[in-house]
């Protein structure tokens, strides 16, 4: 067999080269790309959540490959229906996320693997969601760079699109490219596998599973079409002319200045040069130079116009009627707004776009901003994020965490204020995080307060340090706990610089996914060594999986089990082990210390 790496080489080499892709069906008999797929996704949170059955990523192992691969090969594997549970929205409402078994997930890691490495040349460098080395960042930096000047934006939001998702549809775009049937059939089953909730099975007639591996890169492989459409049809229509005429006052005030110059009045051409530097040099509403300009995030997109607001309706509805003619979809007509760029702000992956407006000239003499697109935070961000922390309109306590450590609980407060200040820092007004800043210090202190049963004050005194940080020290709180023959544990809120960071790396929704260097990795390394890492036996060795390695913690004896030490020690969230001693695991039993 094949190495996984050469498997899905070839896959991309064919799609690079837009060629048909045939024989996908037996790759699934290659125990290499399941042991990679396993490495990818045996440590995500939901490897240890079961579905609609008690399968979990504990117990992995070869023979559970091998009886995964004999099923495919006899075309006799079904797909679990999906556990729905519903996750709050931000807006109030729910979004219904499926929860699969583990096998479904190995397998839709493996599928996700061949239409990523297929598909990945050929997608739109427009689309930014769930791809590698893509995401929120080079959606938003794409759209600073490139989009100045801009008068129009038309902000598109399709309505439940993971939902409304035609089978059909989906199962032709597919089939242009890949010619296998059973490959095919796999998905189509999966597609119509349906789900449970409340223990009652649900067909599923529309959409991709929300919560499955493979479902983002189904969900870009349709909006592909769309993308296609915009980039070979409406930019083409709505961009005319190389560059935009000159601005004939502006030239005219230009040679008046030179007159002066050379006549010696330095004063009065001094005077036009400010009132110069408050003008463009060329025509901004030159009837004859037109731009449209695009970006996907998922289904979330936003097009930017240099035209008329005529223009800019004439594109909305043609997108309107393209999605629901070509792909039976259809646009959110409370999310899908048409926005004067230089009046108002687009919304856009959390942040507002504007185009920047200044009538003052730099210091260095230099033209203004005018024009240029700039991102901010909106401001209800700021108030939203402010009143988890606050009751009324004070920063207060949190009873959920009195009961834990005073390190856990700066620690946590640091976690939550660096995700949401780190995910803004292409903004230019990311200092107004200061106010967040000082509502989660204040809700910390009155945390702790709490928990010790003393002033706020004393908190603050005990903890008050200053951070160093590239741009200077900065005061914060600061808890070290001190470690023998080792570097002191510490934990501290704050010291993050609130200045815009255009190279930020920001959190997507789908992590990045890497294909590994130099072999493969420590986990398949000690799966294929087939030895038991208590015992040392060989016979049927699995894998047993842990949440997290806090869970270790929790064993309230006295002397820890082998497998507790030799997790702890490892720092693993994975141990080898027999069957017998995993059942003992299971079962609580007493196992001797590891010698090492």
């Amino acid at each position: 067999m094949r190495e996984a790496e050469t498997v899905l080489g070839i896959i991309r080499e064919r799609g690079q080269k837009g060629l048909p892709l045939e024989d996908i069906y037996r790759q699934l008999f290659n125990p290499h790309l399941y042991l990679m797929a396993y490495s990818k996704i045996y440590s995500n949170d939901g490897a240890m959540t079961p579905g609609t059955t008690r399968e979990t990523a504990d117990g992995m192992s070869m023979v559970k490959i091998e009886r995964l691969i004999k099923d495919i090969r006899q075309e006799t594997y079904h797909w679990t229906p999906v556990r729905r549970v519903y996750i709050p929205k931000t807006n109030g409402k729910t979004r219904p996320l499926g929860i699969t078994t583990w096998s479904d997930k190995l397998l839709q890691e493996i599928m996700r693997l061949i239409l990523e490495a297929y598909y990945e040349p050929q997608f739109s460098p427009r689309s930014n969601g769930f791809r590698p080395k893509r995401g929120c960042r080079t959606a938003l930096n794409s759209i600073t760079t490139y989009w100045t000047g801009t008068k129009w934006y038309i902000e598109g939001d399709i309505s439940k699109y993971f939902d409304t998702i035609s089978h059909g549809k989906l199962i032709d775009i597919l089939r242009e490219k890949l010619k296998d049937n059973r490959f095919i059939r796999l998905i189509e089953n999966l597609l119509k596998a349906g789900y449970l909730e409340d223990w009652k099975w649900h067909q599923t007639l529309s959409g991709t599973p929300q919560g499955s591996g493979v479902s983002p890169i189904l969900a870009n492989i349709y909006l592909d079409r769309f993308d296609k459409y915009v980039e070979n049809e409406l930019i083409p229509e709505y961009t005319n002319g190389a560059q935009r005429t000159s601005n004939a006052e502006y030239r005219s005030l230009q040679r008046k200045i030179i007159g002066l110059r050379k006549k010696g009045e330095i004063k009065e051409a001094q005077k036009l040069w400010v009132k110069l530097q408050k003008m463009p040099s060329l025509d901004t509403k030159d009837p004859n130079y037109r731009r449209l300009r695009y970006v996907r995030y998922a289904d979330d997109t936003l097009m930017g116009l240099i035209g008329t607001k005529a223009e800019a309706e004439e594109i909305k509805r043609k997108i309107k009627e393209w999605l629901h003619n070509n792909l039976e979809l259809e646009l959110s007509e409370e999310k899908t707004l048409i926005t004067h760029a230089q009046t108002k702000a687009a919304k856009f992956l959390g942040y507002e776009i504007v185009t920047q407006q200044s009538n003052e000239k730099h210091t260095n003499g230099r033209r203004s901003i005018n024009g240029i697109i700039g991102l901010r935070v909106p401001s209800d961000v700021i108030q939203k994020k402010c009143a988890r922390y606050m009751r009324k309109g004070k920063a207060a306590h949190r009873n959920e965490l009195i009961n834990d450590a005073d390190f856990s609980i700066i620690s946590k407060y640091q976690d939550e204020y660096r995700g949401i200040v780190t995910y803004y820092k292409l903004a230019v007004n990311v200092s107004w995080f200061n106010k967040l800043h000082y509502v989660m210090q204040g809700s910390l202190l009155r945390t702790l307060a709490r928990k010790h049963k003393t002033r706020l004050t004393a908190m603050k005194t005990k903890y008050k340090a200053q951070i160093d940080t590239p741009h200077g020290p900065m005061s914060g709180l600061r808890m070290e706990v001190a470690r023998e023959g080792k570097q002191p544990l510490v934990a501290q809120f704050g010291g993050i610089p609130l200045r815009r960071d255009k190279k930020a790396v920001l959190r997507d929704i789908n992590p990045e996914q890497h294909y590994s260097k130099g072999g493969r990795t420590e986990i398949i390394k000690r799966l294929l060594a087939n030895e038991c890492e208590i015992c040392g036996s060989t016979e049927k060795v699995e894998v047993h999986h842990i949440r997290k390695l806090t869970d270790l913690k929790k064993d309230g004896r006295k002397e820890k089990p082998a497998w507790v030490q030799r997790m702890a020690i490892r720092k693993r969230k994975t141990l080898m082990v027999c069957r017998k001693c995993h059942n003992e695991i299971h079962a609580g039993k007493s196992q001797k210390p590891p010698s090492v």
